[in-house]
């Protein structure tokens, strides 16, 4: 067989096949049910040995739209009289030899755990998405439905940091191609990072009084901060009775917790000992010290924290 391509032309005068259709559709439309695990259950349990598919449930399967219809479904479990315990499976199964997708009920094995899924390659045969587990005890004149619907997805989208998609749906990516971060859109958080590029950036200055021993850095990896000062005091001493403190530095925005201060301990090169604060604007601020700091002793600490 020659090489060819469709839709063209040159290929059946620009009429496709289901297998073909297939072929295009199966990428750029993701298996699964529309919608997201907020919504109602695609599967409950029906009066006796029975499950119902809820009404207006749409989804794809390789490419091929379902819906359940304006009224739902009852789909019927078959007894078991086994002695033992059986799982099935609700399943939505497009059947190659007419291509169609039709919600199904898959019959497990008694003491056994719950039948695969089919997914057969190429042009022939069933491929299978889960909607639901069902399990059967033997005997039984009712069933329990478990949730397994697989929700149809978003991509990554590529943006810059600064104008992302103004209206992200839940569990949307964005690759930043100017910053290199990957975020995830959550919804009631709006956008967490997933990663970032393991790069070093300088803090902001604090007062005058301190002066750097080595560069005050910060660096992020997903939502792990760490950061890096070693200060020595100038000019004048600290002296215990402050009690606003003494601003060594400034955290850059993206690496602050805005939702809460950290605090970390500290000791002084002349053993005094204090606390460090990052405040949610940034500040980076010593408090609390045993007693005085006087000039050309040093602060050396490395924090790290989560957020959110």
């Amino acid at each position: 067989m020659a090489q060819a391509s469709w839709p063209s032309p040159a290929h059946n005068n620009r009429a496709i096949t289901d297998a073909e259709y297939e072929q295009l559709a199966a990428r750029f439309s993701d298996d699964g049910v529309y919608g997201t695990p907020l919504d109602a259950a695609t599967v409950t349990a029906g009066v006796g040995l029975s499950v119902v598919v809820r009404p207006d449930v749409r989804a794809s399967v390789r490419g091929h739209g379902w819906t359940s219809g304006s009224t739902g479904l009852t789909l019927p479990i078959n007894p078991n009289a086994s002695g033992q315990t059986r799982i099935d499976r609700v399943v939505l199964r497009l059947d190659r030899s007419d291509w169609t997708v039709r919600a199904v009920v898959k019959d497990g094995t008694p003491g056994a755990a719950a039948p695969p899924l089919t997914q057969a390659p190429g042009l022939t045969g069933e491929w299978e998405i889960l909607l639901a587990g069902v399990t059967v005890l033997t005997g039984a004149t009712s069933v329990a439905v478990t949730r397994g619907e697989l929700y149809v997805g978003t991509r990554v989208r590529p943006a810059l940091a600064s104008h992302r998609n103004v209206m992200p749906q839940r569990g949307e990516l964005a690759y930043e191609t100017d910053s290199g971060r990957l975020s995830l859109y959550t919804g009631p958080a709006g956008w967490v990072p997933l990663y970032e590029p393991n790069t070093e950036v300088l803090l902001g200055a604090g007062y005058s009084s301190w002066v750097d021993e080595g560069q005050a850095v910060g660096q992020r990896s997903g939502n792990v901060v760490s950061l890096r000062i070693s200060k020595k005091r100038t000019g004048s001493t600290f002296n215990a009775t402050d009690a606003d403190g003494s601003k060594l530095a400034v955290v850059p925005p993206a690496l602050r917790n805005s939702h809460r201060q950290q605090y970390f301990p500290c000791v002084f090169s002349n053993g005094v000992t204090g606390r460090v604060e990052i405040r949610s604007n940034g500040e980076m601020w010593v408090r609390m010290i045993s007693g005085p700091v006087t000039v050309n002793h040093t602060i050396s600490l490395t924090m790290t924290y989560q957020l959110p």
